[in-house]
């Protein structure tokens, strides 16, 4: 993905490091409990530079599904439209977050691998704790893949129902079949232009 720059040379050069940085763009490589602090912490950038859209990169194995879920919840409260954009794979956790970009905004290179498959749990222990982890799994098994139907404009039991015909395996698509479930809108990498200039007029 690249950044096209058109910088208007009455601009004074130290200021143009800063605009350079413009827009913010985000990317998602891991799903750990730092990178759901990063991720709050570039949403924040994003919406205070001004940019009409945050475009967030998916390239990632996956995760936490609690980090996902905070950042989903980071993604819902924006402002501002949000663009995904898998590069390489978005599988897992990556997978889902590329589903929550909005609807028009969703990309992936041609050449990129998608997979979905069961929420896992993390728990060990007694009993007692395995059963409450169990049930606690299947309930965020049910509300993430219900979420990522309902972003795709689908019944809620849309990919449940897919998954569960598959036996539960890993589910991989590549580019073409994840468009043909909207899971993306569009196959190529987008490019953000940057055009910064000044007007200067005597009234």
């Amino acid at each position: 993905m690249k950044k096209i720059c058109e910088i208007d040379p009455r601009i004074k050069y130290k200021t143009i490091p800063e605009l350079l940085e413009l827009p913010t763009i985000i990317r998602v490589c891991e799903f750990e409990e730092k990178d759901a602090r990063e991720f709050s912490e570039a949403m924040n950038r994003a919406h205070n530079s001004g940019q009409p859209i945050i475009p967030i990169i998916v390239d990632s194995y996956g995760g936490q599904v609690y980090t996902l879920i905070s950042m989903i919840e980071e993604i819902n409260a924006s402002k501002i439209p949000v663009a995904t954009i898998c590069m390489g794979k978005a599988m897992s956790c990556g997978s889902v977050l590329l589903t929550c970009g909005t609807e028009g905004y969703r990309f992936a290179g041609p050449n990129s691998t998608v997979m979905i498959h069961d929420v896992s749990s993390m728990h060990g222990g007694k009993n007692e704790e395995l059963k409450a982890s169990a049930k606690q799994t299947d309930k965020l098994h049910n509300q993430i893949f219900r979420l990522m139907a309902t972003n795709c404009g689908h019944k809620p039991e849309y990919f449940l129902n897919i998954i569960h015909g598959k036996g539960h395996a890993n589910w991989y698509l590549d580019a073409k079949e994840a468009k043909k479930h909207n899971i993306v809108n569009h196959l190529k990498i987008p490019n953000f232009k940057i055009k910064v200039s000044v007007d200067i007029s005597v009234e």
